[in-house]
């Protein structure tokens, strides 16, 4: 496979993984990629919603908009459990296969729960992302952290299954994963908490061997484009009727900036990401 793998996970609701994941797939076809994107939550469907809806909203306005090559991989239902992970593998194996011909690269959303569907997803990363809150409320993604020392007391099941995708992963081919956990709704000034967090983090990072990248902060022109299946790497588009304010500027900045955080070589050299880094 040489399409480069981005799969986007956590195993918490309400972090902006799809609104992530939507932002990285969108922003590098802008960039001029073949992408291709997996949901591996068929159930939930929500990158489908969002590729319909954009379909709709692109037919309605004659505005023509970038698409995925999309596939949706429900997982098995087989009684035998080794069976069933069995066939979950070679399903998103076989999907991978027919999407690394032809498209340079692949982002995988997982379900926000753990599953074997979703660990074997995980094994796949070249780049893994995990968006979180900015808040000790959402630190136990990732592991425990003593309030007062911020020293890091245990690991989260989360952290341990990252841990050992890794493993599988290099045993697969010798690939390792780069992990990046992305800090959404971060606070827009300096605070008390907003220090502990950082120290919190960057205990973390060196436990488990993550790089931290700034995410998305709170705004509503990220729920208002979702109904309409657009980012905001869309609203320049001649008939996408959303104004520019400067608050969606500042929020295309931090797109941006993801971009770029993801070290994909291509978006890092193009000139309009490399200068907003």
């Amino acid at each position: 496979m040489n399409a480069t793998i981005i799969v986007l996970g956590n195993e918490k609701g309400g972090t902006g993984k799809s609104t992530t994941a939507m932002h990285i797939i969108v922003g590098l076809m802008h960039e001029g990629y073949t992408v291709g994107a997996i949901d591996l939550d068929a159930r939930q469907s929500t990158l489908a919603r969002y590729f319909d809806t954009r379909r709709i909203y692109g037919a309605k306005k004659g505005v023509e908009l970038s698409h995925p090559l999309y596939r949706a991989i429900a997982q098995s239902q087989l009684q035998d459990r080794l069976a069933a992970e069995e066939a979950d593998r070679n399903s998103l194996a076989n999907t991978l296969t027919e999407m690394t011909k032809t498209c340079d690269i692949v982002v995988i959303d997982t379900p926000g729960s753990d599953s074997p569907l979703s660990r074997i997803g995980h094994s796949y990363a070249d780049i893994l992302v995990t968006p979180m809150n900015d808040s000790f409320v959402d630190l136990d993604l990732l592991g425990r952290i003593d309030p007062e020392t911020n020293e890091v007391v245990a690991l989260s099941d989360y952290a341990e299954m990252v841990w050992e995708q890794k493993k599988v992963r290099a045993g697969r081919d010798g690939g390792s994963i780069d992990w990046i956990v992305m800090r959404n709704r971060l606070a827009a000034l300096d605070s008390r908490n907003k220090r502990n967090m950082d120290s919190a983090l960057e205990a973390l990072s060196a436990r488990l061997g993550f790089r931290l990248a700034h995410g998305f902060s709170e705004r509503v022109i990220f729920r208002e484009l979702f109904l309409k299946g657009l980012t905001l790497l869309d609203i320049r588009e001649q008939g996408a009727d959303v104004a520019l304010t400067m608050s969606h500027i500042a929020a295309l900045q931090e797109v941006r900036n993801l971009l770029h955080a993801l070290g994909v070589p291509e978006v890092v050299a193009a000139p309009d990401v490399a200068a907003s880094g």
